[in-house]
């Protein structure tokens, strides 16, 4: 996810529990099947996207630095990596992992909103596959939408991707670029949507309308 400072802090760890807390108890009913369903995240499975939130729980400043040298600073390498070490034995295994990291507060160095992103896209990942729906707090998702959308591709985010556009949510008060740079490429839709579409989700682009749909599933 993206990287810099840290910003606003001590209001973020509430709400990554409380998803956290929301995504295991989503996973607890969950059939071994269910587990191996494709996520949203190209080339991972629901059990995949989980094991990486462990291991994303777990990370700290030193630990992101070693672990990206080890990878040679290729950042899918270092995410798979996580991934095999955090899946464990079985679904019921990476399920109890994913309840004893559920109260950690390890980041890497990024900003500390960059953990409600992690925690709102990847529960995303795992929900829409398998049919499940959360209501996410709104504030949680303004402010993943809002730092994707100033964060560069090259750290995770989307701020290349929607340069030209001007996003506005439905659902919440937050619109977001210059509409005349964009030319009218105006896209609009709930937050949820926008933030999915800006992260690569394609699912989601047909909650969104606009002239400026299309540029949002063009390849970034």
């Amino acid at each position: 996810m993206a990287m810099g400072s840290p910003e606003r802090g001590t209001d973020v760890w509430p709400i990554v529990h409380a998803e956290r807390a929301a995504l295991i108890h989503d996973l607890e009913g969950l059939a071994d099947e269910q587990w191996e369903q494709p996520s949203l995240c190209e080339g991972w499975t629901v059990r995949d996207v989980a094991a990486h939130l462990v291991d994303s729980a777990r990370t700290t400043r030193l630990g992101f630095a070693v672990g990206l040298v080890r990878a040679r600073f290729d950042f899918h390498r270092q995410n798979a990596r996580g991934v095999a070490r955090e899946r464990g034995a079985s679904p019921q295994e990476t399920l109890g992992r994913l309840r004893q990291v559920a109260s950690l507060t390890s980041t890497p160095p990024a900003p500390l909103d960059s953990r409600i992103v992690e925690e709102v896209i990847h529960g995303e990942d795992i929900r829409r596959p398998l049919g499940l729906a959360r209501p996410y707090p709104r504030d949680a998702v303004v402010r993943a939408l809002r730092l994707q959308t100033r964060t560069p591709a090259s750290f995770g985010g989307a701020k290349e991707l929607v340069a030209p556009l001007r996003l506005t949510a439905t659902d919440a008060d937050v619109s977001i670029g210059d509409v005349s740079i964009g030319g009218g490429r105006e896209v609009t839709g709930p937050a949820l949507s926008l933030l999915l579409a800006v992260m690569g989700r394609r699912e989601a682009l047909s909650e969104l309308d606009g002239p400026g749909v299309g540029a949002l599933g063009q390849p970034t």
